[in-house]
């Protein structure tokens, strides 16, 4: 196990007083920066800072940032929640960590598509059936990990499948909040 010990705090940002969500770290008592490839290597969609020994992720509309001694998350509805993610994420780094020798570390950098490129691989219709008033707005919150994929029914249509097999390599897809 690569984390045993951590403290936990839970706080609205500063940019946010009185503000409805809430954002968490772990300090750590113990580096993970040795288990950052890893997590590159598996988290669709992270981008690694080999440099600032740092990953950055967007999972469900959190952004999620692992450093050497730190795991913090922000953009969470309440104080259980917060809680709950971190420990999560926790949870995370130490099953990776012991599988790390059936993964390939990755060290390159990726960077996240652009919603302008995510747009130009859509319909394009702003017909709404995903509930989006346009495909612009879709792109947007599918490179914020806010929607899903497959809540696009014309990007799901046979005519279409080539573009759908490049999204599916530049988008993570998990579950849209809300």
């Amino acid at each position: 196990m690569l984390i045993e010990g951590y403290d936990v705090e839970v706080f609205t940002p500063p940019c946010e007083p009185g503000g409805e969500r809430f954002a968490a770290r772990a300090r750590l008592t113990a580096p993970i920066d040795e288990a950052l490839p890893y997590l590159n290597a598996t988290l669709r969609g992270a981008v690694y800072l080999r440099e600032a020994k740092a990953l950055i992720w967007k999972k469900g509309g959190h952004n999620i940032a692992f450093h050497d001694y730190e795991i913090a998350t922000s953009n969470v509805e309440d104080r259980d929640g917060a809680e709950k993610e971190l420990k999560g994420l926790i949870d995370l780094v130490n099953r990776t960590w012991e599988h790390r020798a059936d993964i390939t570390p990755d060290y390159e950098k990726h960077q996240r598509p652009t919603p302008m490129a995510v747009y130009k691989l859509l319909p394009q219709t702003n017909c709404q059936q995903c509930g989006e008033g346009t495909c612009f707005t879709f792109a947007l919150k599918l490179t914020a990990s806010q929607r899903r994929l497959a809540e696009c029914p014309q990007l799901m249509a046979a005519g279409l499948a080539p573009n759908l097999a490049v999204l599916q390599e530049m988008i993570p897809d998990f579950p849209a909040i809300g």
